[in-house]
């Protein structure tokens, strides 16, 4: 396999072939280890077009891969295939300032782009918690994050894509137009699925004049129920908020207990941290003005205003290190984000927990409370034996997941399928869905080489 690969990437140094580093056989959370044959580093379509030929002549399976940030086992490979790791690939290749555009390549990482399009005044809200991902990841589970409130998700500024089909074929899904009912929409197909169609090779992605003023209010509450209530009050004012999220008091402690990151509100057993942001100071003060009088009556304990950068920050790294902060405070983690209707978040967290309670295992949800998208954190305590580690989390994801679709909710908001969740996605969707998905997938991709054993299988 080798030689054949030299033949297409020419440097040695970007295939690696014996012994195979960890870290590209797994995912995130290390949960299931994959295999392989060879990891590639191309650095330009034509070099994935001809890997991908190569692959299809051959029936070798193969696995694209970004930053490797995914939490359910996307970018796990399988078989004697190829791993085709597009980092190398993270250039911005043009920025048009008059359309507010940006055309980059698969493996621009995602806090690396934000804070080069804020340098030119611009703006690219998708907001996923792992800003490390590439932004080719974001597209491949169309990433949401904070922001998606007011803004939306990352499908909503992908303006076209270039991607290389399974067989080798370069293709363009899309154009760079505002409108486009030019036959099926592909790009949005794509989107979302999770490199089980094609490998994203460039993309165009819009962009927004950056806001000039920005504020974060932290509002403590008694409990979780009056917490979530305060939620469509703040979506029905004049002023929609840029980002709000849930968090309770123990998930607050893991974080300042593990990570010394420490959030300044004290009190309360819930808090909501709400984000606005605007065009001008006056416009700012008017809608932290009205959440804040509206937070006060609705029974919030206080209202914390962070007004610096700074103060801005300290808020947004608690929020953020949630993930690290539960890595610490156990052995192993398991994870749903499921979604509900926002009058159900109270509801599903409180039987979460008793879900958790029945099978020994610990659980604490938080979220992106201004779109229902929970994240339902599943730990494990040093005591617990694998046995009853494994049975309980799938006895657990099973039960959580019935309760979403009972609640008329989604399996999942942003993390996708993977190979960690193939055996919920069935009964979830029905078998006349899961039939359309498998049709899609043999459309584009008939040998099934690429991404192989994610989102759907073909076994009965």
């Amino acid at each position: 396999m080798k030689e054949a690969l030299l033949s297409i990437i020419k440097d040695e140094n970007r295939i690696i072939t014996g012994p195979i580093d960890p870290q590209y056989l797994s995912d995130n959370l290390g949960r299931k280890k994959g295999t392989a044959e060879a990891v590639v580093f191309p650095v330009s379509t034509e070099e994935i077009s001809g890997v991908m030929r190569y692959a299809w002549k051959n029936n070798l399976p193969v696995t694209p891969r970004g930053a490797g940030t995914n939490l359910v086992g996307s970018t796990v490979p399988s078989g004697h295939g190829i791993v085709l790791d597009v980092s190398l690939m993270n250039h911005v290749l043009e920025l048009d300032e008059e359309t507010f555009t940006a055309t980059v390549e698969p493996g621009v990482v995602l806090e690396d782009f934000q804070a080069y399009v804020e340098s030119k005044g611009l703006f690219y809200p998708p907001d996923p918690g792992e800003k490390k991902a590439t932004i080719g990841g974001n597209i491949s589970t169309n990433a949401g994050g904070m922001r998606a409130v007011r803004y939306g998700l990352t499908r909503d500024f992908v303006r076209c894509i270039e991607a290389v089909l399974p067989d080798g074929e370069i293709v363009q899904f899309s154009s760079n137009v505002v409108k486009n009912t030019t036959g099926y929409d592909i790009k949005d197909l794509v989107i979302g699925s999770e490199g089980t169609l094609c490998i994203l090779t460039e993309v165009t992605l819009k962009l927004m004049p950056a806001p000039k003023f920005t504020r974060t209010l932290v509002m403590p509450f008694e409990n979780l129920e009056s917490c979530i209530d305060m939620v469509p009050r703040l979506l029905q004012m004049a002023a929609v908020p840029t980002a709000i999220e849930f968090l309770e008091r123990e998930l607050i402690d893991i974080v300042e207990r593990n990570l010394h990151k420490l959030l300044p509100v004290k009190e309360g057993d819930a808090v909501l941290i709400v984000m606005y942001d605007a065009g001008s100071e006056q416009e700012l003060l008017s809608a932290c003005t009205e959440a804040s009088d509206a937070a006060l009556e609705a029974g919030a304990i206080d209202v914390y205003i962070a007004d610096t950068p700074e103060r801005i920050a300290s808020v947004w790294s608690v929020r953020g290190a949630i993930l690290e902060g539960m890595k610490a405070e156990s052995v192993a983690q398991e994870e749903c984000d499921v979604v509900v209707p926002r009058a159900k978040i109270a509801e599903y967290v409180r039987l979460a927990k008793g879900i958790g309670a029945k099978y020994g295992i610990r659980v604490e949800p938080c979220g992106h409370a201004g779109d229902g998208n929970i994240h339902t954190e599943m730990l494990r305590d040093a005591s617990m034996s694998d046995e009853d580690w494994i049975k309980g989390t799938r006895a657990c994801l099973t039960e959580l997941y019935g309760v979403s679709k009972q609640f008329g909710g989604q399996l999942s908001g942003e993390h996708g399928i993977g190979n960690g969740r193939l055996e919920y996605l069935k009964p979830f969707v029905g078998d006349r869905m899961y039939k359309l998905y498998q049709s899609i997938k043999l459309a584009f991709d008939e040998k099934l080489i690429l991404n192989p054993g994610k989102i759907i299988t073909f076994e009965e």
